[in-house]
């Protein structure tokens, strides 16, 4: 065995499809970071050219030649046109939406050709997603990557194939990009209800109750501080547990989701669910509404500024902040 070929072919192989660091900036597709090869229907053209330049030589036929060589020059020149089809793109990061968990996150890339012609069928493959483009000559165009956002957190855009079978398709040119885009993921929300507004003790009477005008909202458990007006007694007297109505008032209008409320048989993810799902509702809503966790408590808030801080923080609970941007 030639450990020898093997090694150089390793060094070959690394320093094509090796993993690579995203980069910042503008990346310019040079002619060093563009490869090319035959495809499949390639490879059976050239097939069919050497047995039709069999044939003619063994029936000299003069047209046969004609043919054979005219459809050779057609495949010669198209190595050039599919091969700067791609070299000397420019290509940047755009923008990317935050997103839920299970969700697809759409990267934005600009595709810029400062050349005379223009581009054609340009297609960007990230993963199981793909799309494909035209640049028009001296023009940027803009196009989405979708990825699939598997869980929550930072999901770095992966590195990103484009390539071009233009213009008969016989050979594909491709190059690999990573721009340094990163989505933020929000933990994917579960199907729960609002909770019950709950007493605050430095707010007193005022959260669990309204003026005698206010609706009723439900009952809850009572809780040391609660108003005598406000116990269910009828519930009391046919032998249920302690209970206090809640109307729809203040209490139903500033509301608190802490971390330490939830079940103890949910775990973290699940928390995270739970409270991304009472804070699309509580905004939605028009509540104000903070969210206290460990270690972090934002206050409360109604604004949409609000309500992204909240999602943000429920992402990025327990991930290493000075990791990420």
């Amino acid at each position: 065995m030639n450990w020898d070929r093997i090694f150089r072919y390793s060094q070959l192989y690394n320093l094509i499809v090796r993993p690579r660091h995203p980069e910042t900036g503008t990346i310019f597709l040079a002619q060093r970071r563009v490869y090319i090869l035959p495809t499949r229907h390639g490879l059976t053209f050239a097939l069919a050219l050497v047995l039709m330049l069999i044939g003619s030589i063994n029936y000299n036929l003069s047209l046969g030649y004609v043919l054979t060589f005219l459809l050779a020059g057609m495949g010669i020149v198209s190595i050039l046109h599919t091969f700067r089809n791609l070299a000397h793109l420019y290509v940047s990061a755009g923008r990317v939406e935050p997103v839920f968990a299970g969700d697809t996150a759409r990267f934005e890339l600009h595709l810029e050709n400062r050349r005379d012609v223009p581009r054609h069928s340009i297609n960007l493959v990230c993963g199981k997603g793909s799309t494909v483009c035209e640049v028009p000559a001296n023009r940027s165009e803009t196009t989405t990557v979708p990825v699939k956002a598997a869980r929550r957190g930072w999901l770095q855009l992966p590195r990103v194939t484009v390539d071009t079978r233009y213009p008969m398709g016989l050979l594909r040119a491709w190059s690999y990009v990573q721009p340094d885009m990163r989505a933020i993921v929000y933990p994917k929300p579960d199907d729960a209800l609002l909770p019950l507004p709950r007493a605050v003790p430095d707010m007193g009477d005022a959260m669990n109750a309204g003026t005698g005008t206010d609706d009723f909202f439900g009952l809850r458990l009572y809780q040391a501080g609660d108003s005598p007006r406000h116990i269910a007694w009828k519930a009391v007297a046919r032998g249920e547990t302690l209970l206090t109505k809640v109307f729809t008032g203040r209490a139903a209008m500033e509301m608190w989701f802490d971390w330490k409320d939830l079940p103890p048989a949910l775990d973290t993810e699940a928390r995270l669910s739970r409270l991304a799902r009472w804070v699309l509702l509580a905004h939605s809503s028009g509540l104000r509404y903070g969210v206290k966790l460990p270690g972090v408590e934002l206050p409360l808030g109604s604004s949409d500024a609000h309500e992204r801080a909240c999602l943000r923080e429920l992402a990025l609970y327990d991930i290493d902040h000075a990791a990420v941007p």
